[in-house]
């Protein structure tokens, strides 16, 4: 999963949401470092995506972008899960989106002692550009999918990854319908064993 749904998933913990959100920049050992409940974070991070790599609806997904970018569908994926996350109505009622987004950054930003510096580097960016918020727009998916493509070591082209993704949106959404809500109970189930 990407941003937005590791946020999600941290259920209003502070602690948790910062080892969640800044797992992907937290090497071996390096983890016992942190405090308690941010170490739970990022072992409930790494659960999250060792049950999203593995779940059926997930591997369907892919399959709409392994010709173009083989391993790197996973990564696509994950950007695009998160902007039905976006869009779900089930879960952020109009409105309730750019609320929770400006929630998660002053979390973070009270949590800045304790976050690794790579993350930190990026985090003013995430604000500034409303990362969580635009998620839910088709620019903001395509912003997203660019600076995938300018991490990676391999990719040179976002445009067919886009076309794609909106080529194939409603089978997606279909992936991501019959793949959330068990992500959400098994990182509940998670957390609740990590933290409480």
């Amino acid at each position: 999963m990407n941003f937005l749904a590791h946020a999600y998933l941290s259920f209003n913990h502070p602690q948790v949401l910062a080892g969640n959100m800044a797992s992907d920049f937290i090497k071996g050992k390096a983890q016992y470092t942190y405090p308690p409940q941010m170490q739970a974070g990022i072992k409930l991070h790494r659960s999250i995506d060792a049950f999203t790599d593995n779940h059926p609806a997930t591997k369907r997904a892919q399959e709409v972008f392994r010709k173009d970018y083989r391993l790197y569908s996973g990564p696509l994926v994950d950007i695009i899960y998160d902007h039905f996350l976006a869009i779900d109505k089930a879960i952020f009622e109009p409105g309730a989106l750019k609320e929770f987004s400006l929630q998660v950054y002053a979390l973070l930003e009270a949590q800045s002692f304790y976050l690794p510096q790579r993350f930190l580097t990026i985090l003013p960016y995430m604000k500034e550009q409303n990362w969580l918020f635009n998620y839910s727009t088709m620019q903001g998916i395509e912003q997203s999918l660019k600076g995938l493509v300018r991490r990676a070591a391999h990719l040179t082209d976002y445009a067919t990854a886009f076309n794609l993704f909106t080529a194939n949106y409603s089978y997606l959404q279909t992936c991501y319908d019959s793949f959330f809500k068990d992500v959400k109970y098994n990182a509940r189930k998670e957390f609740e064993q990590l933290v409480l």
